[in-house]
């Protein structure tokens, strides 16, 4: 019998349309782990032994080279990651850590396997799910080669705008120097990039975010359905 501590993904387009049986054996052996703030749960080049589901909490997905450091993307509740690598039996081509504290539902990645392999309606989902993460990277890749970097953090301001309930105010999400990271950008850049973005209906302070000419940010930042 599944265990009442997954089925809060049981309804995840991941796993709805697969029995009960494979739902079972799936997450046998798995198990569900609560993270502190700031813990590296997962290192790049270690070989990928769990799927991770964010069942609370907030993820950052991070990669690191020569003494440098970028944000790849930063995931909340109900979002997977590592598929790839958990699919393929590859290392992670990136780290994870918890930007506050997480709860993550942990699946051996050889019972992904092992369901993708038997039953079908998992396999299409599971091609469904990379097909959306390869999109999103492409979308992503687009941003940071066509867009200046004022340009880039306008879209950013403008979709955490849609995503928080069109508020005209909120609080970022993340810390600026991830945010930085993500775009981009030098967290001096992204100081001085908000500044230039106040003639264009935005005034910061501190992690607030006040977008006082919502016309003037749209005409400035040209969202586009085919990058955003």
């Amino acid at each position: 019998m599944t265990t009442a501590r997954f089925e809060s993904i049981r309804g995840l387009p991941l796993f709805a349309e697969m029995t009960e049986e494979s739902f079972d054996t799936l997450t046998r052996g798995a198990f569900v782990q609560n993270f502190p703030p700031n813990m590296v749960m997962i290192s790049e080049g270690e070989v990928a032994d769990f799927l991770h589901i964010v069942q609370s909490g907030c993820v950052e997905l991070f990669s690191t080279w020569s003494n440098r450091e970028t944000s790849v993307a930063t995931l909340y509740e109900n979002s997977t990651f590592i598929l790839a690598a958990t699919m393929k039996n590859r290392l992670n081509l990136m780290s994870a850590r918890t930007l506050q504290k997480s709860r993550i539902i942990m699946i051996p990645s050889e019972n992904v396997r092992e369901v993708f392999a038997t039953d079908p309606n998992f396999a299409l989902a599971i091609v469904d799910e990379l097909s959306r993460c390869y999109r999103a990277t492409i979308r992503n890749m687009k941003n940071l080669k066509l867009r200046t970097s004022l340009e880039r953090l306008a879209n950013y301001i403008l979709k955490q705008h849609h995503r928080q309930g069109d508020l005209l105010e909120y609080q970022l999400p993340v810390e600026k120097r991830r945010l930085a990271s993500y775009l981009g950008m030098t967290p001096e850049n992204l100081s001085r990039a908000f500044n230039k973005l106040k003639p264009h209906g935005v005034v910061v302070s501190g992690q607030n975010i006040c977008i006082t000419d919502l016309t003037a940010l749209v005409d400035f930042a040209k969202p586009d359905l085919l990058i955003d």
